[in-house]
């Protein structure tokens, strides 16, 4: 079987989106699409030429079939189990006004909560140069959480890297649950960790981005990333810190960009690319995913980096 350069675990759901600003109860149009944060880096991934693979769970139902259906088409490899008890999951992206977005969820016991580590096939983890799993799937419950912590487990076996991605969701953790905790717990057995400078602070109690920096690496990982938004990035390997600021664009959604970020890095990490070559790819996958609508749709392929750092100002290609 051919090697995976990145592998993801994780949710996807269905998404709607107003098709234009203003309160959700006097808007009558809306677009169906999809995200999740796993297959967002996958499909980012592989529009950068690398190898990706979606491990998840979907419900036997038509956003199901949307999701593989349009996850495959974008060159990744799929591994969703069908549930035939649970829907999948849907969410969806209001727009009070332009440049705000507030998404609200409802996954709570659908498909993708219901993920368990028999829906991760053999094999598929042993053939990944990296594993690269969210908090998300941890907030979503035990059964998730043990997946992926099973899925690690064969990582480590088979010496696969491990990436993690705070990627902290308040509303899956009201429950009481101890999100810090299970953090951490992640980041300890991860060779890369990326985190917000919010979600750093959850993870590790500091609020100065260096301190974040060194106190991921002192649970274990051999790179920590800090994503700054509209400040760039901060990143630690080795005795190097390197720092990058923003690329500037027009902004259209910010939603995304931080999946984007993560798949520019970790499709340079496959290549074993150096340090400043993968934040600068990761800046630049960022930037450009807040140029459009959507949660994976702007993700750039190898010729949208080389058009976004050319010198040339013609912006019409012919």
């Amino acid at each position: 079987m051919t090697a995976i350069d990145v592998l993801t675990i994780g949710e996807s759901l269905g998404l709607l989106v107003p098709e234009q600003p203003g309160r959700l109860a006097h808007v009558r149009g809306v677009t169906l699409g999809f995200g999740g944060a796993e297959s967002n880096v996958a499909i980012g991934v592989a529009r950068l030429g690398g190898s990706a693979a979606w491990v998840s769970r979907v419900g036997s139902d038509g956003l199901g079939s949307l999701i593989v259906r349009e996850i495959r088409a974008e060159g990744v490899e799929v591994h969703a189990a069908v549930d035939e008890d649970a829907a999948t999951a849907l969410m969806i992206k209001e727009r009070p006004r332009p440049g705000v977005s507030r998404v609200t969820y409802y996954r709570s016991a659908q498909a993708g909560s219901r993920l368990t580590a028999s829906d991760v096939p053999p094999g598929v983890v042993e053939r990944a140069r990296i594993l690269h799993v969210t908090g998300i799937s941890a907030g979503l419950g035990s059964g998730p959480l043990a997946a992926i912590h099973s899925a690690i487990d064969r990582a480590k076996a088979a010496g696969v890297r491990v990436s993690f991605d705070v990627n902290h969701r308040s509303a899956l953790w009201r429950d009481g649950r101890d999100a810090a905790a299970a953090y951490r717990a992640l980041a300890s057995r991860a060779d890369i960790v990326f985190a917000g400078d919010d979600e750093a602070a959850i993870l590790t109690g500091a609020t100065d981005a260096r301190d974040q920096l060194d106190a991921i690496r002192a649970l274990g990982a051999e790179t920590a990333v800090i994503k700054l938004g509209a400040n760039g990035a901060i990143a630690s390997q080795g005795d190097r810190v390197v720092t990058r600021g923003a690329k500037p664009v027009e902004v259209v959604d910010t939603v995304g960009a931080g999946d984007a970020f993560v798949a520019g890095w970790l499709a340079e990490s496959a290549l074993s690319s150096p340090l400043d070559r993968c934040i600068d790819v990761a800046i630049s996958c960022g930037a450009l995913a807040c140029t459009v609508d959507g949660d994976w749709e702007a993700a750039p392929s190898r010729s949208d980096l080389a058009a976004f750092h050319s010198s040339a100002v013609d912006p019409v290609q012919r």
